[in-house]
């Protein structure tokens, strides 16, 4: 059996564990939610207007970008009940989820309701009144009966949505099927990407079959078609539930980007912790924004993050002083504004550069970024999903006067594909990515030193730095890992030829940096 596909099953009983805890509570806390909003709308024309105006808003926000700003809602909310009761809650990961989860379920829940009593034969209804029905008596005897089969469907179709949603809640923190595909993704692995996409459309036929089966069952007034699916759901969440409420919590949490090289440094720095006998997990995917408020608000325990990321997105700085000040004024302001301490450097530089492929740069004469802009507006540029809105592409554009005739965002494996290809003619590359070698890449100069430095550094929240299990584990790799070395550790990820998981790069980055070695 392939490699790949044995890792990913390793995987699947944690990663399932997760997506079937968040979908079923975001299902079951919509459902309690909509219920009684769907009655208040069923009685009320002018709420009903309101109601159902909301649950249709809420799923014109694309559910990535709802899940993102639920993030730092709920960072607002931990600060409040630390202030009010002394302690906080995770704000990473499962709450942001669910809320956002539980939000989109909602408009099939309550528009099937609404629309199932409201469409019923009116000489069932004057029925009811005839008789002296109350206006309770008429909704549970009558309508809710009536209208079950309509109702059911509402759910069945906010029960695949909410499964399918819940792949997206990888960036900000939360654990699910999700991570087979945004990892393999980036990594070009994908047999991980499938794994992902089968097991999640798995769950999802199986949950609406089940589903069906109860929605048969109510229109039949049958009772046993309505309890052994029931028990079956119930049964099927248990299992999957047991692996994550049976494991052991960790003691600390490692915060990744979602780019190979973040993968392959969190692994290690995991390795490093287990050998210190600590249990550690991973939080993945993460933005560079989720990931640095999370450390600041001590939800990650450690993290790895560049110097010209911090200068330029945390402390909205666009000078470039030397890199000896400003890592020294970077470091001074992480401890004094946000109780972050740098622990070291790890000794490479990944730096965002723009590339072109070198038999297009020789044929233009291209060698620096000025050279570029004598060619801007006749070329075209493509960079990851972050790019375009920091502030390191403003200062190149500024200093420069870049004008590019086209200006495209791509997930990092297609912008590379992209300008292998010819499609784009220039990209925002990284400077410690194998591909530049492999594609034969050239990185143009920047004389003008628009871009900081971006060397790689270890952060910690300051409650932890005197942690001596911590310590332990990541003395070792400061200034341990060369540009070259981490370059290569980058290609054994991204290429294709001998492609190994980040985990197996992590290993082989440990042994040539001599990590293993080290006191």
């Amino acid at each position: 059996m392939d490699e790949r596909v044995v890792a990913a099953a390793r995987l699947l009983p944690g990663y399932l564990s997760q997506h079937v805890t968040l979908s079923a509570c975001a299902l079951a806390l919509g459902l309690s939610i909509s219920s009684p909003l769907a009655i208040l709308a069923m009685r009320h024309a002018r709420l009903r207007w309101f109601v159902l105006l909301f649950a249709s808003l809420i799923q014109t926000i694309p559910s990535l970008a709802l899940l993102a700003l639920f993030y730092p809602m709920m960072l607002a909310l931990s600060a409040a009940r630390e202030r009010l009761w002394g302690e906080r809650f995770s704000a990473l990961g499962f709450w942001p989820s669910l809320a956002a989860l539980t939000l989109y379920s909602m408009l099939p829940i309550i528009r099937n309701a609404v629309t199932g009593v409201m469409n019923l034969d009116r000489d069932l209804i004057e029925a009811a009144n005839g008789v002296g029905m109350t206006e309770n008596q008429k909704l549970l005897r009558v309508q809710l009966p009536l209208a079950a089969p309509m109702i059911m469907a509402g759910i069945r179709t906010a029960a695949v949505w909410v499964i399918g949603a819940a792949t997206l809640s990888t960036p900000v923190g939360q654990t699910s099927l999700g991570n087979y595909i945004f990892s393999g993704l980036q990594v070009e692995n994908w047999v991980s990407v499938l794994f992902g996409c089968v097991a999640a459309a798995i769950l999802a036929l199986v949950t609406d079959q089940l589903l069906g089966v109860i929605e048969t069952g109510v229109a039949l007034r049958s009772r046993i078609r309505v309890l052994w699916p029931l028990c079956a759901l119930a049964l099927g969440v248990g299992v999957a539930v047991w692996p994550e409420a049976a494991a052991e919590k960790p003691l600390y949490v490692i915060g990744a980007k979602g780019f190979s090289e973040q993968y392959i440094l969190s692994n290690l720095i995991a390795d490093q912790l287990r050998q210190q006998g600590a249990r550690a997990t991973r939080k993945t995917g993460l933005g560079s924004a989720v990931a640095f408020r999370a450390l600041s608000h001590g939800e990650l325990d450690v993290y790895v993050d560049y110097t010209g990321t911090l200068w330029t997105n945390v402390l909205q700085r666009s000078d470039t002083p030397p890199r000896a000040q400003l890592l020294r004024e970077l470091s001074d302001w992480l401890a004094r504004e946000r109780g972050v301490t740098l622990f070291g450097e790890l000794g490479f530089e990944d730096a965002y550069v723009l590339a072109m492929r070198r038999d297009r740069a020789q044929q233009l004469g291209i060698r620096t970024i000025e050279d570029l802009a004598q060619h801007a507006r006749g070329l075209s540029i493509g960079a990851d999903f972050e790019f375009f809105a920091r502030p390191e592409w403003q200062a190149v554009h500024t200093r420069y006067g870049l004008q590019f005739k086209t200006r495209r965002q791509y997930q990092s494996t297609f912008m590379y594909q992209a300008v292998a290809s010819g499609e784009m003619d220039v990209i925002a590359a990284s400077s410690s990515d194998g591909r530049i070698e492999t594609l034969d890449l050239l990185v143009l100069g920047d004389p003008k030193h628009a871009i900081p430095p971006y060397d790689a550094v270890l952060l910690v929240p300051t409650r932890r730095a005197e942690d001596r299990v911590l310590q332990a584990a990541l003395e070792p790799l400061v200034g341990a890992i060369s540009i070259e070395l981490m370059r290569h550790a980058n290609m054994l990820v991204d290429t294709h030829e001998n492609q190994l998981s980040p985990r197996a790069a992590a290993e082989w980055l440990k042994t040539a940096a001599g990590i293993a070695e080290r006191p």
